[in-house]
């Protein structure tokens, strides 16, 4: 268990205006707040601009906004960014198309322990009840029911306890509900920006390289829980790439990959700067 001072939360993002700015109410109305949040941008236009500038100043914690160019899905490189500009001792991971329960920041707070690293879960929703939110507003129980696929309600309520499992297991790594201690991130040299395009691999890489450091996943229901805003199938070209690169990734037992964070953390001065 860590203060929540300590964390740092990264929002990814890429041209996510009404999910943002769901999530964003979801941070500003959580039970305690975190150190920092950092909205990573992987090159949105400025209407995304616009929107941090209105809300970033209501959040109840320092925020910044981090911005490179649109050349094509670069989240890697933004999230390594991020990584080396982040001042807490912990990372919390999310996208902007998730909203988090009000407890969510809390929870990852009280399940923080060192040589772990945390996986929670994401309730899907689907498109009408995602329509339907309003910013800041609590997804009503009822909604949960609504949710995409089958199971998906479940993961949607908060239980009086957490159920864990410890494992270092591949199934269920995502990146939109991760947390890790920055100095262990650090260790595996961040995000391998080799992954280009979207493609279910880049964050089963970074889960790989954290096992293969010695450090196992606290897998947790009931706690430190999202809800993932609907929206449609994004293009899967990547996948076999993606997929074929992650295997070598386990088969090698690799720790740290080769392009990552450490090119950022030299002239940090540079590098993340607020746009």
């Amino acid at each position: 268990m860590i203060s929540p001072s300590q964390i740092s939360v990264v929002i990814s993002t890429y041209n996510h205006l009404r999910p943002l700015e769901l999530c964003l109410g979801g941070f500003r109305n959580q039970t305690t707040s975190p150190g920092e949040i950092l909205v990573a941008d992987d090159g949105s236009g400025p209407d995304t601009r616009a929107l941090l500038e209105r809300l970033l100043p209501s959040l109840p914690c320092a925020a910044r906004h981090l911005w490179h160019e649109d050349k094509g899905f670069r989240k890697n490189i933004i999230l390594n960014r991020a990584l080396a500009e982040a001042k807490g001792e912990y990372l919390v991971l999310t996208d902007a198309d998730c909203i988090p329960h009000p407890r969510f920041v809390e929870d990852h707070a009280s399940l923080a322990e060192p040589g772990f690293w945390v996986q929670g879960r994401r309730c899907y929703l689907n498109q009408a009840a995602s329509a339907s939110l309003s910013p800041g507003e609590r997804v009503p129980g009822f909604r949960l029911f609504l949710a995409g696929k089958m199971g998906g309600a479940a993961k949607g309520f908060r239980l009086p306890f957490p159920v864990l499992r410890r494992n270092a297991g591949q199934r269920g790594i995502i990146g939109c509900n991760m947390a890790a201690w920055k100095r262990d991130l650090l260790a595996i040299n961040g995000w391998d920006e080799e992954y280009e395009g979207w493609g279910l691999g880049e964050d089963s890489d970074l889960g790989s390289r954290l096992y293969h450091l010695g450090r196992p996943r606290k897998f947790v229901y009931g706690r430190s829980i999202l809800y993932h805003l609907y929206h449609p199938p994004l293009n899967r070209d990547h996948i076999p790439k993606s997929q074929s690169r992650l295997l070598e990734t386990i088969q090698s037992r690799k720790v740290r990959c080769a392009r990552g964070v450490d090119q950022y953390l030299s002239h940090q001065a540079g590098v993340g700067r607020d746009r």
